[in-house]
Formats: structure tokens, sequence, C-alpha cells
């Protein structure tokens, strides 16, 4: 007697695929599995990857906020800093034409590739003790969306990075330059110079007609 052969008077029956039932359940089982094991341990590594960019961005962003760069250089018997943002560049002093009917601390204008930049002494600006110009003598074009002109520096020492929380207030009488022009002293002594102040104060004349 065949398995699937009916008997009289017996119901019709489907057949069961316990293959298929099966198939199915171990392809649920790893659905499961999966769930509950690899998404919750891909999901802790993203956020761990996340968390880590956002500590470095963090950082970054408080860097920024806490340090600003300035440009070394001397002048007279001091040393100074100007912050980079107010700085295009440095350029060697070099073929100076005076100009007359100017103030004593405009010593002249050169010319940058084609360009005509007004030349301030700070020496004289700021009434410093007067000291010869050295060997590597040095003008930093300074500007704003104003006004643009270079200082002379004795020596430029180059960049570096200043902790705003190290900077320290002096008094004025203390460095010989007003008030308005100080942003303070480093640890390393350093005078820094407020440049947004310098450059938009009307008492530096740049001869603007002068292309």
């Amino acid at each position: 007697m065949k398995l699937n052969q009916m008997t009289p008077g017996q119901k019709h029956s489907t057949k069961i695929d316990w293959d298929e039932i099966k198939s199915k359940v171990v392809s649920l089982q790893k659905v499961i599995e999966q769930k509950e094991i690899l998404l919750p341990e891909k999901k802790r590594s993203l956020l761990k990857k996340r968390a880590q960019a956002l500590a470095l961005r963090e950082n970054d962003e408080t860097g920024q906020q806490e340090c600003i760069e300035i440009i070394v250089f001397r002048l007279a018997y001091e040393t100074y800093g100007i912050e980079t943002a107010f700085v295009r560049e440095v350029y060697p002093l070099k073929d100076m034409t005076t100009l007359p009917g100017t103030p004593s601390f405009v010593m002249g204008i050169i010319n940058v590739r084609g360009q005509i930049v007004s030349v301030i002494d700070l020496k004289k600006f700021f009434n410093l003790p007067e000291k010869g110009l050295g060997e590597l003598n040095k003008v930093i074009i300074m500007c704003n969306e104003r006004m643009e002109f270079g200082i002379l520096a004795d020596v430029v020492e180059g960049t570096q990075s200043v902790a705003l929380k190290e900077i320290m207030a002096v008094p004025p009488s203390d460095i010989g330059i007003g008030e308005k022009y100080l942003k303070g002293v480093t640890k390393e002594h350093i005078v820094l110079l407020e440049a947004e102040s310098i450059l938009n104060d009307k008492n530096i004349i740049v001869n603007e007609e002068v292309k």
C-alpha cells in the first residue's frame, strides 16, 4: 500500500514540505542572529567612529578658538608679533622711493610685483628708540578690507601659535606704545600688536593716489 494513496471517504490533504519549512526556519534564525549580534556590533562601531570624529573636530575647533597664529619680528630693541590674519606677505626691502610731504614715519613706497605699497616705520610712529635697520631688511605687508601698507622690520623670525590664555596684559607705559595698539605680551616677552587698530588709524597716511 502506497503512503500517499487515499482510502474511500478520506478527505484530500496537502502534502507538507518539511525541507522548505526547515529552510525557512534556518533563514529566519539567521535574520534573528544578525539583528541580535551583527547589527548592534556594527552600530557600536559606527557610533564609536562618529564619537572619535566629533572629538577630533571639537578639539580642532577648541584649538582654533584658544590660539592665534602670529608672525614674529624684531624692531628696535623689542620683539613684536602681529596676527597672520592681517599679514598678506613678507617682502624684501629694496628700491624704496621716498615721498615728499608725508609724515616722518612714512618712509616711502615700494613696487611689489606691479603694486605700489606704502612703507611705514613703526619705530617713528610709536616714538621708539632709533636703531639702524638690520642686514635682513624686510617689509611686512599688512592689510584688512579697507587698508594696506607695509611696516619695516629689522628681522623677521617666523610664525608661531600663541594660546590666548597665555597673553598677559601689560601697562602701555612699560612698552612705550599706546594702549589701543597693544594686545598684550606673551610669556616669551613678545609684544603683540593690535593689527586692526594700526590699520584703521587715521594718523597713518597712505598715498592712495600713487598706483
